[in-house]
């Protein structure tokens, strides 16, 4: 069952001539209506990007925040807010992660941050949703939609509420900007413009 799933009583309201079901909101649902804190050390922000044009490259940010307000009653007016230290970069190469931090690319001394902050949030059915909006890198700020899958809740062995979510996205880099690239021999180029980006959160509800 999704996390924002309404579910008909067996009851009906006669409005007129028409017969109009009532609706409700499961309760165990709606429970899950809060704030909730992402849990760094129990989730990840991820990216694969095609290397050579014939294999590909993985890596993650290792540090970053975030926040989820979720309405178990109303998926549209739940919320999520992501900031993402670009220093923290990591695909397990030290070079490659210089060359990554670099003003080739993400040019983290002058712009230390990647950010999210949501628009709109929308139930596709069972447990898929899609969160739409603003994604900046490099004070660029465009549209981006998050196609998620909700993987349930559960109360930890220290009491704390946990929400999950997993879910992914793809992006063209080059509108935001990072457009760095080397041409190769055979042809093609060295790094591809398409990125995936792919999220595994858990968080916390906030008492």
């Amino acid at each position: 069952m999704g996390l924002f799933n309404r579910r008909s009583q067996t009851g009906n309201i006669q409005e007129g001539a028409a017969t109009v079901a009532t609706i409700d909101v499961d309760p165990a649902l709606a429970a899950l209506t809060g704030d909730y804190v992402i849990d760094a050390a129990h989730s990840s922000i991820g990216f694969t990007v095609r290397h050579a044009m014939v294999t590909n490259v993985r890596g993650s940010f290792t540090d970053y925040s975030g926040t989820l307000q979720l309405d178990g009653s109303d998926p549209a007016r739940s919320a999520a807010s992501i900031e993402v230290k670009i220093a923290s970069v990591d695909t397990g190469i030290a070079d490659r992660d210089g060359h990554l931090r670099s003003g080739d690319f993400f040019d983290a001394e002058a712009f230390p941050l990647m950010t999210f902050r949501s628009t709109r949030a929308a139930q596709l059915g069972g447990d898929a949703y899609r969160i739409t909006g603003e994604l900046t890198i490099k004070e660029v700020t465009r549209p981006l939609s998050i196609d998620l899958e909700f993987n349930g809740s559960a109360t930890d062995v220290y009491g704390n509420e946990r929400v999950g979510f997993e879910g992914s996205a793809e992006i063209l880099r080059s509108d935001w900007g990072l457009t760095w690239n080397a041409a190769l021999e055979a042809g093609g180029v060295m790094v591809s413009d398409k990125v995936k980006l792919t999220f595994d959160i858990s968080a916390i509800k906030q008492a």
